[in-house]
């Protein structure tokens, strides 16, 4: 552990589990206070297609993790689709610490259906976890930041905010995939844009998405079997290379998990920062529109 982020605070949604806990303990390997975001301090029920189940992973079992390795993290419990307290959030974060240097918008949901049969709840609860909610903790961080005279923004992509490949795969024809896949790419767009608002204030705003998927809780049931996957580690090692550089050497990029270290020789380390991982080479098989160093 180098302490690179030592003094900073950073807030991460939906950190209970999965990509967003990973980034979590990265953070706070690396000195970070990292305030632990889930929408409640219970084990989440996920709905889909009308099938409700519960989910590992708790705010309490994240901040534990940390807190084994040496880190410092607190909780708040949010739940990002009420408006009163998705307004509230980067307020309780400055309260609890004084400041705001490192915002990961990580929280999702994904309910995957074609087009033709997409219920408008779910089209709804897309746009409010990709676009709303990302626009609205930016528009409430950045002035802390801006005093503070510096910050970074990092929202969590995807490849599949990219075009599809031709010809199309099967996946492509039948996931549901589409709206999901709108609205990461339209938050792709979200950063490059407050990227460029913000340089000049030495806020820098990144995306980063994995070059595969990465097989969660809350996404594995969405993931064919047949579908790469890929390890969480690197995918937080690519979110951490966002977080300390100054806004003028590195902001607006969307980049990729394993095309990014790799392209870039990055040591990619454990969660807990102890132990250097193996370069990983992307796959043959991934997306061809990825640029290994980023967009």
């Amino acid at each position: 552990m180098t302490g690179l982020l030592l003094g900073r605070t950073a807030l991460v949604t939906g950190s209970s589990r999965g990509i967003g806990r990973a980034i979590a303990q990265r953070l706070a390997a690396e000195g970070a206070t990292v305030a632990v975001i889930a929408r409640s301090y219970e084990p989440s029920v996920s709905t889909r297609a009308g099938r409700a189940a519960e989910l590992p992973g708790t705010i309490g079992e994240t901040i534990e993790l940390i807190e084994a390795a040496g880190g410092t993290a607190f909780g708040i419990a949010c739940d990002l689709e009420d408006t009163e307290q998705r307004a509230r959030l980067v307020d309780q974060v400055i309260e609890r610490t004084g400041r705001l240097d490192i915002l990961v918008n990580n929280a999702g949901y994904a309910d995957y259906s074609v087009v033709e049969d997409m219920a408008m709840d779910t089209f709804e609860r897309t746009i409010e976890h990709y676009v709303r909610t990302p626009f609205v903790l930016t528009q409430a961080a950045v002035p802390h930041m801006r005093r503070q005279g510096a910050g970074w923004i990092v929202n969590i992509g995807s490849v599949t905010g990219l075009a599809p490949a031709r010809p199309y795969r099967e996946y492509n024809k039948t996931s549901g995939d589409v709206i999901y896949a709108s609205m990461k790419a339209a938050l792709h767009r979200f950063t490059q844009g407050v990227a460029a608002e913000l340089v000049d204030s030495d806020i820098a705003v990144n995306a980063v998405g994995p070059s595969s998927a990465v097989r969660t809780p809350g996404a594995a049931s969405l993931i064919p079997d047949s579908f790469p996957t890929e390890p969480v580690e690197y995918l937080a090692e690519t979110v951490l290379a966002m977080c300390h550089r100054p806004a003028a050497e590195r902001t607006g990029l969307v980049a990729f998990s394993l095309h990014y270290p790799w392209s870039q020789q990055l040591a990619v380390h454990s969660l807990d920062g102890t132990t250097t991982l193996p370069p990983l080479e992307p796959p043959a098989n991934a997306n061809p529109n990825i640029l290994p160093a980023g967009v």
